[in-house]
């Protein structure tokens, strides 16, 4: 634990790299760089300049954005800038792979993003696409006269009374096969319900979740943010926490993007059954059929290149069902064209949900294709790059919308650290010497024990992977400090119960422990119920607390109850003719 806890002792530094693009020579001069920051009001630790490179090593991390933006702006093309985050911790310290505490939004500043999930759309755009689906398996089966209309978000109708004797036994079974969930009721005599159970819905609305849980989380760590937290609030919120990001508009370009992708044949027939139209780029009205050959979800990786020419491009990479599926199409349509449909959901004004749909690609297949191929025909390498992300994060089938963003400064983190580590530094100091007053040689033992049980909550903090330290975690590291403490006082008071009735000073401390251990394990299990509880259903501050009151309750029971008892055996080796003001 003591490995662990150390690294926090050593901050995290931004060292800047300029490299010198050869164009032309500039001064290089530590005092020069020093000068160009200070008129910014950014404060540097150092400046190494050599005949290569220049290391800038920033003060304070969240000045990187406007420091490289300074930089930028006054060395115009003469250098390349990079950024890197390194630790101060000795080369010795850093062979353990020792990492310090994660701190949460409130302490190291970022941004907050609460995003909606529309499952109610979604579960309607699915029920769209059955109906579709029936429309299809009609017109391959030459069947006529096949009426179907959604009735709601989880259902809809079809009406067979002017088709065949046999439409029933030939569509049903497909549908039925493809979907099993669905549910075929006879409503009247030709006319049938296929709708989805209330468990199907509940079941659908999970996995809708689940998916942009995942959807979500792939953004980020696309975006290099390795300490963020994804995780459900509510019944169809997701609440999404970046610590030290302090460019949100970059954030929200990638987190707040619910694209989808898919790709279509063009219509033959502009007027035919199932065509929709959608414009392209250049505002042409363009006709395609009305069912997709696959989806965005069928995507397994997304790269960004150029071809032979130097045009932008992404190479994709599909899944055995979506390269089961190109290839099928594809071999029955060389030479005719497929458009590409990238499209997105927006809230307007009023609050309402709109999806706007736009081609960025309409290409001539050339060949029988496979599970890999290219978009080509894009508008900027950047534009390649950002469809290229959004398809490795995965294609959302729920629109997603933010309803909530609050960035947080770095200043108020630190304010908020400083204001914490004084309300810990205040109680810590007032229990230590309530205790070395009170019981005197054995509250020494308290105070040790305390010490310690600080340090080895620290190490733990800084061990586990999903603890992130927040504002009211320092508050739960205070609440812990008076847990500790807590259990020694029931283990001293035993103790002195034990000599007032005559037993000798080391039998009594015997007594006391073995007796105070079933009272403590009570009081720590109940207390345990209920961080458990609060870890469970909280989100954001409620976990941080949940985690440091959790891990309190187990260090403070191995140091209060194991570690004081061995330390209080050291310190008292003999019966003592008086011990906590009671002679025995």
């Amino acid at each position: 634990m003591l490995i662990s806890a150390l690294p926090n002792l050593y901050t995290d530094k931004v060292k800047l790299t300029l490299t010198n693009s050869g164009e032309h020579q500039q001064q290089t001069t530590p005092k020069y760089f020093k000068d160009i920051l200070a008129q910014a009001n950014i404060p540097t630790d150092e400046i190494r300049v050599s005949n290569d490179e220049i290391v800038i090593t920033l003060h304070e991390a969240a000045d990187q954005k406007f420091a490289t933006e300074s930089l930028k702006q006054q060395l115009a093309d003469g250098y390349q800038v990079t950024s890197s985050l390194t630790n101060e911790a000795p080369a010795w310290l850093n062979a353990f792979a020792a990492k310090p505490i994660k701190l949460g939004l409130d302490l190291s500043g970022g941004v907050l993003f609460v995003l909606e999930v529309d499952t109610d759309r979604a579960q309607a755009d699915r029920i769209k696409n059955i109906g579709q689906e029936l429309k299809a398996i009609a017109l391959e089966n030459k069947i006529r006269a096949v009426n179907v209309s959604p009735l709601n978000n989880h259902a809809l109708t079809v009406d067979l009374t002017r088709a065949s004797n046999e439409a029933k036994d030939t569509l049903f079974p497909q549908i039925t096969k493809t979907y099993p969930e669905l549910s075929i009721k006879k409503e009247q005599e030709h006319k049938y319900l296929l709708s989805y159970t209330d468990e199907a819905q509940q079941t659908f609305r999970q996995e809708t979740m689940k998916q942009t849980l995942k959807t979500m989380r792939g953004r980020i760590e696309e975006l290099g943010i390795t300490e963020a937290i994804t995780q459900k609030q509510g019944k169809n919120r997701i609440r999404i926490e970046l610590p030290g990001v302090h460019d949100p508009a970059e954030a929200k370009r990638i987190i707040g993007a619910t694209a989808s992708l898919e790709f279509y044949q063009l219509a033959s027939n502009t007027a035919g059954f199932g065509v929709i139209h959608i414009k392209d780029e250049n505002g042409r009205q363009l006709a395609l059929n009305g069912k997709a050959i696959f989806s965005g979800s069928n995507i397994k990786n997304a790269v960004a290149g150029r071809d032979d020419m130097g045009q932008p491009l992404v190479n994709l990479t599909l899944d055995g069902i979506g390269g089961k599926k190109m290839s099928n199409f594809s071999k029955k349509n060389i030479g005719k064209p497929m458009a590409t449909v990238f499209s997105e959901f927006y809230r307007n004004a009023d609050n309402q949900m709109l999806k706007t749909n736009k081609i960025i690609n309409v290409a001539t297949i050339q060949q029988h294709l496979g599970s890999q191929f290219s978009i080509t025909n894009l508008s900027s390498h950047q534009t390649a790059q950002e469809l290229a992300l959004l398809l490795r994060a995965g294609s959302l089938t729920a629109p997603v919308t933010i309803v909530q963003q609050r960035s947080i400064e770095a200043t108020l983190g630190e304010a908020n650290i400083d204001n914490g580590i004084k309300a810990l530094t205040v109680g810590v100091s007032i229990t230590l010497l309530f205790m070395a007053f009170w019981y005197r040689s054995l509250g020494l033992v308290a105070n040790v024990a305390l010490g310690l049980n600080l340090l080895s909550l620290l190490g733990l903090m800084s061990l586990l992977p999903g603890a992130v330290l927040t504002l009211p975690g320092i508050a739960g590291l205070v609440l812990t400090v008076g847990m500790a403490v807590d259990t020694n006082v029931l283990i001293f008071e035993r103790i002195k119960e034990e000599l007032k009735r005559g037993r000798k000073t080391l039998a009594a401390i015997e007594s006391g422990y073995n007796n105070a251990f079933t009272t403590i394990l009570d009081a720590n299990i109940t207390t345990m119920i209920t961080g458990v509880i609060l870890y469970a259903i909280g989100y954001g501050a409620v976990k941080g607390f949940a985690i440091i009151l959790c891990l309190g309750i187990l260090t403070s029971m191995f140091t209060g109850v194991f570690v004081s008892k061995a330390l209080t055996g050291l310190l008292v080796r003999e019966n003592k003719a008086q011990l906590l003001g009671v002679k025995s």
